[in-house]
Parts: C-alpha cells; structure tokens; sequence
C-alpha cells in the first residue's frame, strides 16, 4: 500500500464519511474531536501553537525550538533566536503549517539554514527545531473519549530511515536501484537526493537515502504495537491530558532505547498532531489491504465518536465553508514549500 497513490488510498473515504455525516447527523463533527484547538487539528494547524499548548509534562519531553517569520532580515532572525535559545547545529528547520515532510530539512550549518530558508515565500513562520537524533523514531496514536477518565495508545509504530552501503564504485542513483525495496520507490528516493545522485559512496560506508519520518517520503514503517506499554501509556495520557481539549492525535517521538521509551522515560516529541494525525502502523508492507483500509476508517469512525461526545458537552463544529477555506489555505502553501530534503 506505500506505493498505492493517495486517490486510492482514501478512496473510501468519501462514502464511508457520507454515512457517518448521517450517521451521526453533523457534516462536521471532527471539527470538535478535539475541542481545544482550532479547527480539531484537522488541516491548518499551528505546530507553534500546538507546542504552547503543552503542559509541565510535555514541555519536559519538547524538543526545544523557535518561530521565526521568512523575510528580509529572516537570517539574522534565526541567527539571533538560535543563540538567544541555546540551540546548536544540526537543527532541524519546518513549516509552522504543513504536513507530509514538505520543506523539512535537517540542516548542518549557517550556510545550509541559509539556503534552505531562502527557498520560501517570504512571509512563512518556520521552526527551528533541535535535532533529536534518536537514533530511533516511533509515532504513537492517542485516542481519550471525553467520557473516559484514561486515554490509551492506539498503535506504536516504529520509523526506518533505509540506507544503502557504497561499495566503491556505484553511484548513489545505482545503489538505490540494486535495492528491492528502494527500486520500487526510485522516483521518491531521486527526488530526496537529487544533488548526490551521481556520488560515488565509497565501500563500506552507510549512506541515509531519507531522513524525514514519514511514508510519503519514503521512511519504512513498522507495527510496533507489541511495545505498547502501561507505564508508556500512563506517561503519554498525562502529556495528551495537560493540552486543553485535546482527546484524539499522535505524538511523533524520538528516543535513544525502545527499552527506555517503553518504560515510559527517554524519549523527545518532535511533533504532535490533532485529529488529523493518522495511526501509521497501517503501511507497515505486512499489514493486508483489508487491515489498511480498516485501520484508516476506523481513525474516521473515532473522529466522529469523539466529535459527537463533545458536541453534546456543548462543543459547536466548525461552518463548513470555513473548514473548506482552512483546507485550501493550507494547499496554497504547501504548494509554494520546497519538496526537497
């Protein structure tokens, strides 16, 4: 299902969401999953905001960061709240809005943040983000009904970042496609590294060929539910808790062990998602195409459970014209993000 185009993927999506709109009599109603912010979290979302939003708890697990604003002076800018902040090289530099890894890049130095903030519109808020190099990624998928007193994790996914070793004499294009799995998704993988693709990777040595944790970018997923843990459940609800109004999302994790992370300590949020933040352990390749599409109606389903609680505990959903401009706001600026890493 990674390499099934999207209008596939969410094909379902349309009839299934036309039935719970009937279902439970509100067009819509995940617009009030998650009441304490704008618009659930479903498209628009603020990571700045999100991250304020925090409790002690959350604040403790952040991966510290800064907003700055791209401009004129956006260099100096970053220059003077990266050293006012503490923060250090390598950071990681994203859109305030966006999803799907659009313009995230890890950048190393000056010159590298340099040339990456120049290639947005001016006007765009970015993050500055301190790299959590891990070295492992997991996304954990939350979900708390507003009449239950604990929330739980729903799935555990652990990210893959795939590598090729060189031997010498190939370039990186031809490494990637000796690669099984690499070759199927060559397209994704060229676009990502188009400026070392005739590299030659010298032997023995391990070269990263995505470094963004998302599927669409090419990073590997794994249905890492087995490591759901009470002790790692009972921290992440505390974290879920503490946001005001906030029932339904997954945190997107960094951490140094599985062992420590599974108990609960250990492990750095890089990023949370309100309504519109998936289960991922769904493009695990050795789930089915009947669990995939389950999985994503499900989380639909959930949307709409949560929604109609909190509706009736006198939550308002959102005008659905208001949800259509937030939707196509967020496209216009995606579209005019870099689409490299």
């Amino acid at each position: 299902m990674e390499r099934v185009p999207q209008f596939v993927i969410y094909a379902l999506h349309g009839p299934y969401s036309l039935y719970l709109m009937l279902r439970y009599r509100g067009i819509t109603l995940p617009t009030v999953a998650n009441p304490g912010l704008e618009g659930s979290g479903l498209t628009k979302e603020s990571k700045t905001d999100l991250f304020n939003l925090l409790g002690s708890v959350g604040r403790a697990h952040l991966a510290p960061f800064v907003t700055i604003c791209t401009g004129f002076s956006m260099l100096e800018e970053a220059r003077r709240a990266i050293e006012t902040s503490g923060l250090s090289f390598p950071v990681v530099v994203k859109p305030d809005i966006g999803r799907r890894g659009f313009g995230v890049r890890i950048v190393q130095t000056e010159q590298e943040l340099a040339e990456h903030l120049c290639k947005f519109p001016e006007g765009v808020r970015l993050l500055i983000q301190r790299y959590a190099e891990g070295p492992g990624e997991a996304g954990l998928f939350y979900l708390r009904m507003p009449s239950e007193d604990r929330g739980r994790i729903l799935s555990l996914t652990i990210k893959h970042f795939p590598e090729v070793i060189g031997d010498g004499t190939s370039t990186l294009r031809e490494l990637i496609l000796l690669d099984t799995r690499a070759r199927a998704l060559a397209d994704v993988y060229f676009k990502r590294n188009q400026k070392n693709l005739d590299r030659v990777i010298p032997f023995g040595e391990s070269h990263r060929i995505v470094s963004v944790g998302n599927h669409v970018r090419g990073a590997a997923f794994e249905d890492g539910s087995a490591h759901i843990t009470p002790a790692l459940e009972q921290v992440l609800d505390t974290i879920a808790r503490e946001v005001p109004g906030f029932f339904i999302g997954r945190f997107d994790v960094r951490y140094t062990s599985l062992e420590e992370m599974k108990r609960g300590e250990g492990f750095t949020i890089v990023e949370y998602n309100g309504a519109g933040g998936e289960p991922t352990h769904i493009w695990d390749p050795r789930t089915s195409t009947i669990e995939t599409y389950a999985g994503l109606l499900t989380h639909l389903k959930c949307l709409y459970l949560v929604g109609a609680e909190n509706r009736a505990r006198g939550a308002r959903p959102m005008a659905f014209n208001a949800l259509v401009r937030r939707y196509l706001d967020e496209l216009r600026l995606l579209k005019s993000y870099p689409d490299e890493e």
